[in-house]
């Protein structure tokens, strides 16, 4: 924060010089893996539990926030705008994938739980129920690791990946062993 005020003028002067504040130390990510998936996500619970995988690579708000009017049945697609960036996205499933949504309203918003809930309450809760099921290491952005990997492990050029992502930074993307 004292960076960013010096950088913006708003400190006359540094307080300590940049060289001397400690170092910004993150915690590591990763990609959930299947086996993490299918334990957190039972095949048995309902499509509003495990909204995540829906649409490859997409945020936690573009997913809770999808209507039933999105989903193109002819064409297998679903169509969003992405909330960060405004970009229109249009994502083709298949049928497998397509299938979730079958049993979801044709009209209005398909999860109504989780679009009702802040993005910080919904992390809470896949953070909660990761830790009941022992795993660790994951938030709900390590779908959205998966699908980077998966997409690099199957060979789609990396601005490709990056423009499903909604990303326009450089990525590196390193696999990880069956990731999801």
């Amino acid at each position: 924060m004292h960076n960013f005020a010096i950088d913006m003028n708003w400190l006359p002067a540094s307080v300590l010089p940049k060289r001397q504040w400690p170092a910004v130390k993150f915690k590591p990510k990763r990609a959930i893996t299947l086996a993490e998936h299918e334990k957190s996500s039972p095949r048995n619970e309902t499509p509003n539990g495990r909204p995540f995988t829906l649409a490859p690579g997409s945020s936690q708000g573009d997913i809770a926030s999808l209507k039933g009017e999105d989903v193109d049945w002819e064409n297998q697609t679903i169509s969003f705008t992405r909330k960060k960036t405004g970009v229109p996205v249009i994502v083709h499933l298949g049928s497998e994938a397509l299938n979730v949504f079958k049993d979801l309203p044709s009209e209005g918003t398909l999860f109504p739980y989780l679009s009702s809930v802040r993005a910080g309450d919904r992390a809470t809760e896949f953070g909660q129920r990761c830790r009941r099921l022992g795993i660790s290491g994951v938030t709900l952005h390590s779908y959205r690791y998966a699908w980077a990997e998966r997409a690099k492990v199957a060979g789609m050029p990396e601005r490709f990946a990056q423009e499903a992502l909604g990303i326009t930074a450089r990525l590196c993307i390193a696999p990880t062993r069956n990731a999801l």
